[in-house]
């Protein structure tokens, strides 16, 4: 994509990474339900935006347009910005660009990337990197209260490089990402290494043990947990996990209530002699 001619204003490498840092730093700090992440947007484009339109009026319909509704994940949500930033600079060159094809853009887009930045992000990078932080922490290690600032520094890398991406390729890297079916092998990927890593993790950390024994006349005691080791080693477990799962997917993410039956039912099996 021509984002400049010979005698058009030139971006740096500068500019871009100043714009990002912005985004960065003030990205949720502005959200409302009317414009959500809109101002923060407008914020971290302005200092280029200043650069490009020398005149008042093409500087304030530039910053009025970045001015409606925006909302999408804060780090995938990056390759929208470079892909605007580009457009931005083109028409600020040549013209060439009509206002709605860059609101439009953006409209189109920060639904596709919020999802795929939300499944990559969220629901699978911090959760792998947080429950290894829990697994170091339980045995005592000191790593375990510094691993959660890898989820901040592999964000923060990934966010540079969608940044830098979206602005180097411009509108076409829309077609590369959504077409190539990367991104889609990364998030089954992802998604295989999460189940991998909350099986292991929940068979290594969820004890429940029944030590209920059933005298049999003329034999020795039945022991249950035997019984259950000799089905299937660690049911119990993998009940109490898949059971938080179920709750967690048909009845919303109400952790309090979680936490809460986890304490009466352990207090009261503990009472009665079933745990």
């Amino acid at each position: 994509m021509d984002k400049t001619n010979e005698t058009g204003i030139r971006l740096t490498k500068r500019d871009i990474n100043k714009s990002f840092i912005l985004w960065w730093l003030i990205c949720e700090i502005s959200n409302s339900y009317e414009r959500m992440q809109s101002v923060a947007f407008c914020a971290s484009l302005s200092p280029i935006l200043r650069k490009l339109y020398r005149t008042k009026e093409e500087l304030s319909q530039a910053l009025t347009r970045h001015l409606n509704f925006f909302n999408s994940q804060g780090t995938w949500g990056s390759l929208i910005h470079g892909i605007t930033i580009a457009m931005e600079e083109q028409k600020a060159n040549n013209g060439k660009i009509p206002e709605n094809a860059i609101t439009g853009i953006k409209t189109g887009l920060m639904g596709p990337f919020a999802g795929i930045g939300d499944t990559i992000d969220w629901g699978t990078l911090k959760p792998i990197i947080f429950a290894l932080a829990c697994s170091f922490g339980a045995t005592g290690s000191v790593f375990g209260a510094f691993i959660p600032f890898l989820f901040t520094i592999v964000t923060v890398i990934e966010g540079y490089y969608l940044w830098n991406f979206g602005y180097s390729v411009g509108k076409e890297s829309v077609k590369s990402i959504l077409q190539s079916g990367w991104v889609k092998e990364l998030i089954t990927g992802a998604s295989i290494l999460g189940l991998f890593m909350m099986g292991a993790l929940a068979a290594s950390f969820v004890k429940l043990d029944i030590p209920l024994t059933i005298n049999i006349e003329g034999g020795e005691p039945l022991k249950v947990q035997a019984l259950l080791d000799s089905i299937a080693p660690g049911i119990l477990p993998l009940l109490v996990t898949f059971s938080i799962y179920w709750y967690l997917k048909k009845r919303g993410q109400n952790f309090t209530i979680i936490l809460l039956s986890i304490l009466i039912l352990s207090l009261a099996g503990s009472y009665i002699g079933l745990f």
